[in-house]
């Protein structure tokens, strides 16, 4: 298995660290050659996760513009609500193979650390989910689902308490529990071989896309689009596509509220090659190699870094970037509901957004693939502040302290 993308990726980690990483490239390397691996991995996808997931045809998205067929794969009807729990299905087989007893996690829109959680009760195992403190704010729903799953949720309350902070601390937390625990990092990212196992159990997202797009068009897509924060769901929509040099493959970037530093999270242009929590990719970092200061509306896409793999298909012309901000992404969430009936995730509705900015630019023979990464119900406190629902916020204050309701007079005989 390589453990490089060109210059990208590889395995820079404390030394104590290199066996269980081995161990894990072993393990895995030996699964995916095993059928029974491969039958338990593929009866839980089906009968546990929910997959495949639907690829549909926006009809009604496509008329209002008047260009390019749009369709969107729905990967918010996986359960769980995202494209996460896949990978996670996949590292909890290869955790119980290696004797583990401990799953750790980071998350930062709470997806992953819902999926990992959600493993973790299935299999057995004890589960801590590390989250920044700005994230279990922001993503309160997805806190509560965890910790009813079983999982202990820690906050992070060191740097800008955010999903790197989380990486950190739960890189840490690893180091000294090496033994009992295996971390389920939710990305293609992190020391090899994390970015080529999650890229391989996400690869799935593509081949459905390809046979279900085969049944209903009888073609390849011209393109297809994906949000990108750490990659994982962008890498599963594309993986299959790579060498299909005619279907143009668009990653989309959190713009945020600008240009500034610390206003968006645009790897590209503004990120830089450095070695930052295990592997060598593009960063947003400063001139001491420090990592900057992100935003975005969704806590999915203000990662600083990016995997290793979506770096080399950068370098290689093969992926393009592009990016979108917080407000052109609340447009389409509004109407994506409105259009479609489907409320997607914020980090979704990034794609969503270029796919709609550029649709009606294109014959209308041409087939735009939305990956819908995930759905929007853990974004409804962000919804509601972001659309100032009054009614909403009166809902909450009565339920928090419901209203007295003075008791009726008695009835005098």
């Amino acid at each position: 298995m390589k453990s490089h993308f060109g210059k990208y990726g590889g395995r820079y980690v404390p030394e104590m660290l290199i066996p269980t990483l081995e161990q894990l490239e072993k393990t895995y390397s030996l699964a995916k050659k095993d059928k029974g691996f491969q039958k338990e991995f593929g009866d839980l996808l089906k009968n546990f996760a929910g997959r495949p997931t639907p690829l549909i045809f926006a009809k009604n998205l496509t008329e209002k513009l008047g260009g390019a067929k749009i369709y969107l794969k729905n990967e918010g009807l996986n359960h769980t609500g995202a494209h996460k729990i896949t990978h996670c299905i996949g590292q909890a087989l290869i955790a119980k193979r290696m004797g583990k007893t401990r799953l750790i996690a980071e998350t930062g829109a709470g997806q992953h650390g819902v999926a990992t959680a959600t493993v973790a009760a299935k299999f057995g195992f004890s589960c801590s989910i590390y989250m920044g403190a700005v994230d279990i704010a922001r993503q309160r729903p997805n806190v509560f689902l965890m910790e009813q799953l079983g999982a202990k949720v820690i906050p992070v309350l060191s740097g800008s308490q955010t999903l790197k902070d989380a990486v950190n601390a739960a890189l840490k937390d690893l180091m000294e529990n090496v033994g009992s625990t295996h971390y389920v990092i939710g990305s293609v990212l992190g020391p090899h071989p994390y970015p080529t196992m999650n890229r391989d159990f996400q690869s799935i997202v593509s081949r459905e896309i390809k046979k279900q797009l085969k049944q209903l068009e009888n073609k390849l897509p011209d393109y297809v689009i994906a949000c990108v924060g750490g990659g994982s769901n962008a890498m599963g929509a594309f993986y299959n596509f790579i060498n299909e040099r005619a279907v143009q493959l668009i990653g989309v970037e959190a713009g945020g509220k600008g240009k500034k530093i610390g206003n968006h999270a645009v790897r590209f242009p503004n990120g830089s090659v450095g070695v930052i929590e295990g592997y060598k990719s593009y960063f947003l970092q400063d001139n001491d190699g420090q990592l900057q200061k992100t935003h975005s509306i969704s806590a999915g896409l203000d990662y600083p870094g990016i995997g290793p793999e979506l770096s080399f298909l950068h370098d290689k012309k093969r992926v393009k970037f592009v990016n979108v901000s917080d407000e052109e992404t609340l447009d389409t969430v509004k109407l994506l509901a409105c259009q479609e009936g489907i409320i997607p995730a914020l980090e979704s509705a990034h794609a969503a957004a270029h796919a709609i900015k550029i649709a009606s630019k294109l014959p209308k023979d041409k087939i735009i693939v939305v990956n819908l990464s995930g759905r929007g119900d853990k974004d409804i406190f962000i919804l509601t502040k972001a659309f100032k629902d009054k009614n909403f916020y009166k809902f909450l204050e009565d339920y928090i302290r419901p209203p007295v309701i003075p008791a009726k007079a008695g009835i005098q005989s």
